[in-house]
């Protein structure tokens, strides 16, 4: 890429990826293109079934695109193996999903300082790094709580923690208010764009919801397996 600093964040190129239905075949993606810089908060829209699942778990790395390229932190990961993109893909990016997949026997700070010892930080390193994350998102008083005695805000709050824990490049988010009542969902989302904004990660989330959209500086709509810009906001 030209742009060394656009390089850094998440970047698709002609992706492609279809799916064989009996004797159908099905173009989710038919050449998807995007460039999203570090700091920079894209919210990706579309109706149910167009494939924004999917282009999540390409960039992601979690699956292959039949063509095209994905380029996370100014690496192309085409042609990586499968251990290659598990550690790309530990090192820079962080996943927030519909439900908070928290572990039920361990506490809020445990479930934040886990994913940061397994990537090589000491205990306490990590520990600082958990308790700065979840008073950011006003949880230090439930740090020690476990998620089945946190609120199911609480436990989101929880898992924005665990994915900004070891400090990626991109953050990818399916839906992170979904589950959520509105009230709830609107201050869950304030948080998470916060903690984004002060972080400087390239973030990418699907969302239903116009509103939330609207308040991300651009929005990318997937429409018959293409992204369209919707401009700046």
């Amino acid at each position: 890429m030209s742009d060394a600093k656009t390089s850094q964040g998440l970047v698709l190129e002609e992706v492609r990826r279809t799916f064989q239905q009996g004797k159908e075949t099905l173009e989710v993606l038919r050449g998807a293109h995007l460039n999203i810089r570090p700091g920079e908060i894209v919210a990706l829209v579309g109706p149910s079934g167009a494939g924004k699942s999917t282009l999540l778990h390409i960039a992601g790395l979690l699956e292959r695109p039949d063509a095209g390229e994905v380029r996370l932190a100014g690496q192309a990961a085409g042609g990586l193996s499968e251990g290659e993109r598990t550690r790309l893909r530990r090192l820079h990016l962080g996943f927030v999903y519909q439900y908070h997949h928290l572990l039920p026997e361990f506490s809020a700070v445990e479930n934040v300082i886990l994913p940061q010892m397994i990537a090589g930080a000491s205990k306490a390193k990590a520990k600082t790094r958990a308790l700065d994350l979840l008073t950011r998102m006003g949880l230090a008083e439930r740090a020690e709580h476990r998620p089945g005695q946190l609120s199911g805000g609480e436990q989101q709050r929880v898992a924005i923690c665990r994915a900004l824990a070891n400090a990626p490049r991109v953050l990818l988010a399916d839906e992170p208010t979904g589950n959520l009542d509105p009230h709830t969902s609107d201050g869950v989302f304030a948080e998470l764009i916060a903690l984004v904004r002060g972080s400087g990660v390239a973030a990418l989330i699907a969302t239903h919801n116009p509103e939330l959209a609207r308040r991300m500086d651009r929005i990318i709509r997937l429409e018959d397996g293409l992204l369209v810009d919707g401009g700046a906001k």
